[in-house]
């Protein structure tokens, strides 16, 4: 009788190390998985300063993105109004000239500023399937994004939407707007 306890004791205590283990064994969850890291502009030079360009390790899809400011470059009293100025100004045109809209365009907010997203189909030489572009302003300034990888476009975007709203990045797009 008195095993019993000892017993149960054993069979609990060989859970809960069992448990441990596979729980420190275990990997990041998906949204903690995700790293960005900064890389070299891949973008030839043009009228604009080169920006920001990163590299997630862990997005599954190999998605990469780029984002700079246009300092002056937007309607101050429209802002980015419809998708044909996002197909001109978020720099998917550096990528291809022959990228494909999927869909018409979405209002999208990044930091403080309002704008617009949308998704792209690119040829195959492009070196990626799909692009996302994005462009946002705020008074007469505008900030661009294009994300790009070869996964679905659904999370490209997703990605893409997430990494540009974490603090590190709001705080430099906010500083890059102040022209800093």
């Amino acid at each position: 009788m008195r095993r019993w306890p000892l017993i149960a004791f054993g069979i609990t205590l060989l859970g809960a190390l069992s448990g441990a283990a596979a729980y420190q064994q275990a990997g990041p969850r998906q949204g903690e998985q995700r790293t960005w890291r900064e890389i070299a502009w891949p973008f030839p030079r043009d009228g604009w300063p080169a920006g920001k360009a990163f590299r997630c390790d862990g997005c599954g899809s190999d998605v990469a993105i780029s984002v700079r400011p246009k300092i002056g470059f937007c309607n101050c009293d429209r802002g980015v109004a419809d998708d044909d100025e996002v197909d001109r100004v978020a720099d998917v045109d550096l990528m291809s000239e022959h990228f494909v809209p999927l869909a018409p365009g979405e209002v999208v907010r990044v930091a403080d500023m309002v704008g617009r997203i949308r998704t792209y189909e690119l040829p195959p030489a492009a070196g990626a399937r799909h692009a996302v572009g994005i462009a946002v302003s705020r008074r007469c300034d505008l900030l661009v994004a294009v994300a790009h990888g070869n996964g679905d476009a659904s999370e490209i975007r997703r990605a893409a939407l997430a990494f540009l709203a974490t603090s590190e990045m709001t705080r430099w797009t906010m500083a890059a707007m102040d022209g800093r």
